[in-house]
């Protein structure tokens, strides 16, 4: 780890292993990719251990964005574990696929049936699933016409996005000066290269010492966070932008459906930045954040500044439906075994 000749420099040395063990514990934490050596990444019809999944370095995708993905999650419950919503989620990657004229080499099912299988090589009842499509290095170009289309799964323990404060007392988000794509090619699809905007976005909101960021369209409309679905709560009803320029979740979708199953009015608008500010509760939604609360915008408290019970409930319940503890929704449960 350390140079040949740093205890040469008495003074210095100190603190360079000081610092240098600080980088690699906070690495160590940051890590989602724990005990790699016994991991297992299918590509193409075989699995590969974790180092060895490898692709060359032409490959199209990485040069130009053309390929789609999508972010699943399965969790552990009483029978073992199951993924939610694991049709939906393949369904989407099919559309978005066709969309940019990419043939998936693998049925619906048979793709289903491969992450499940992923799941059980790697051992893992609960996990984050990464289904991803892209583009071969047989030529450069902007006409990839004469591309191999390929298919990679992987997953790995991802147990929670958000730590269990941040779910109780929110998030700060900032608006960013990066807008929304006006093209629904790229706001309603998990296309690879559209993803560039919402990275910048980020980066952006945690160099300004905020959790996430708020994207607006051109019009100043509200439209979600870096990558995921936004709502508010405004007088005992939901509201949340319409799906012209963002992502129409799949979590999104779950949560209209549980509101009103509650009898919570859901009303699907061109939601305004004055509306967010004065809202009674907010919250985002996504496979990775779950239900997690806003609770500052900008300079803006919202609410109690804590989560709100509209939010609170929603949460409780999505975390009873994906783990198993609620049968009403059991048909959003796909069991890995």
């Amino acid at each position: 780890i350390f140079p040949k000749d740093i205890f040469i420099h008495k003074k210095s040395s100190f603190k360079f292993i000081i610092l240098t063990l600080f980088v690699i514990i906070l690495a160590t934490k940051r890590n989602m990719f724990l005990n790699t050596d016994s991991k297992y990444i299918w590509m193409n019809g075989d699995f590969h251990k974790w180092n060895d999944a490898n692709i060359h370095l032409l490959t199209h995708t990485l040069h130009y964005g053309l390929g789609v993905f999508e972010g699943v999650r399965a969790y552990s419950n009483k029978d073992g574990g199951a993924i939610f919503r694991l049709t939906e989620h393949t369904d989407r990657l099919y559309k978005a696929a066709n969309k940019v004229n990419i043939k998936i080499p693998y049925g619906q099912n048979e793709l289903n049936d491969l992450q499940k299988e992923v799941l059980l090589k790697n051992n893992l009842n609960e996990a984050y699933i990464r289904p991803i499509v892209f583009l071969g290095a047989e030529e450069m170009g902007l006409r990839a016409t004469n591309l191999s289309i390929n298919l990679a799964i992987a997953c790995w323990e991802w147990p929670s996005y958000m730590d269990p404060k941040t779910k109780e007392l929110g998030l700060s988000i900032v608006t960013s000066p990066f807008k929304q794509y006006e093209n629904s090619l790229y706001s309603s699809n998990k296309i690879i290269g559209s993803y560039v905007n919402s990275i910048m976005a980020l980066h952006d909101a945690i160099s300004r010492d905020a959790d996430e960021a708020l994207l607006l369209d051109s019009k100043g409309h509200i439209s979600e966070g870096s990558g995921e679905n936004i709502f508010i709560v405004k007088d005992k009803t939901l509201l949340t932008p319409t799906t012209k320029n963002c992502l129409n979740g799949i979590t999104r979708q779950s949560i209209i459906e549980l509101a009103e199953s509650f009898d919570i009015s859901v009303k699907e608008c061109e939601l305004e930045y004055d509306e967010l500010i004065s809202a009674d509760e907010a919250f985002f939604t996504g496979t990775a954040v779950e239900v997690t609360p806003i609770t500052k915008v900008d300079d803006s408290i919202i609410g109690s500044g804590s989560i709100g019970p509209i939010t609170k409930q929603l949460q409780e319940t999505y975390t009873k439906i994906v783990t198993g503890e609620n049968n009403n929704y059991s048909h959003w449960l796909h069991p890995i075994k």
